[in-house]
Order: structure tokens, then C-alpha cells, then sequence
């Protein structure tokens, strides 16, 4: 099978838990994608999304001019993990567990600066990193990488 072509790619060579992480990260797309749109256009009647999260909104607005270029890469970079992910290739489950990483030490570093909320993310990313790692090792012992 080659994991690079979406055509080659059947349900059954990829994993419920790999589509469903690759819809979490197609999420992500849209998540970013919509704060960027907010922070570009102020004012709007969307702006009330901003209560969801509104400490997300301050820290945005406190990052001025580079929170958009944030959001743009980590967009990218969750598009990256949702398409390498549904096509269920080795890049995809690595570009994964690099996003899964980082958000693993922001909340580890946010917890141990008093934020006791980020310490709920600390155990899920443990377990999709784990589960990843696994399903990783698996797809490179049949692709032979």
C-alpha cells in the first residue's frame, strides 16, 4: 500500500481513532482560521464567540501583530496532521505527535505556573501521544521505514 496516495488508502487501513483524530485536527483548521478572521475584523456580531474563551481573546490581542502569523502556522500545521492522518501515512502520525508535543508542554508549563485548568490537557495529550506512538510503529514496520 502506498500511504501517500489517498486513493490506495481503505477503511480498514485506517484505524476509527486515526479518523477521528483527523477530524480533531480539521478542527483545529477551522478553529484558527475563525480567530484569525476575528482578530482581522473586530467588531462583528461573531465576536461574541470570543466568550467561549475569552482569556484565549486577550492573549491573542496581547500578541498584536504576531498572533495571526501564529495562527496561521499552527493551522498549517494542523492541516498537515489531518490530511497525513486520513491518509493514514507515517508523516502524518509524526507531524501529529509533534503538534500533540508541543501542547503537551504548554500544558505542563501553563499547570506549573498556576494555571490548575491546563492540567486537564496533560493526560489526554499523554494518551493520544501514546496512542499515536503505537499506531506510528505500526505503519513504519509495514512501509518499512
Amino acid at each position: 500500500m502506498s500511504a501517500g496516495r489517498l486513493d490506495t488508502v481503505t477503511p480498514e487501513s485506517r484505524p476509527a481513532g486515526v479518523r477521528a483524530l483527523s477530524l480533531f485536527f480539521a478542527f483545529g483548521v477551522l478553529a484558527c482560521g475563525l480567530a484569525a478572521l476575528l482578530l482581522l475584523f473586530p467588531g462583528t456580531a461573531l465576536d461574541a464567540v470570543w466568550r467561549i474563551n475569552p482569556r484565549g481573546h486577550e492573549g491573542f490581542l496581547g500578541m498584536g501583530p504576531w498572533a495571526l502569523p501564529l495562527l496561521a502556522t499552527v493551522a498549517a500545521a494542523c492541516a498537515l496532521a489531518a490530511v497525513g492522518l486520513w491518509r493514514n501515512t507515517v508523516w502524518g502520525h509524526r507531524v501529529a505527535l509533534g503538534i500533540l508535543a508541543v501542547n503537551l508542554v504548554g500544558d505542563s508549563v501553563n499547570a506549573i505556573a498556576g494555571d490548575p485548568r491546563s492540567l486537564i490537557g496533560v493526560p489526554i495529550a499523554l494518551a493520544l501521544i501514546v496512542f499515536l506512538w503505537r499506531r506510528l510503529r505500526i505503519l513504519a514496520a509495514r512501509a518499512g521505514a
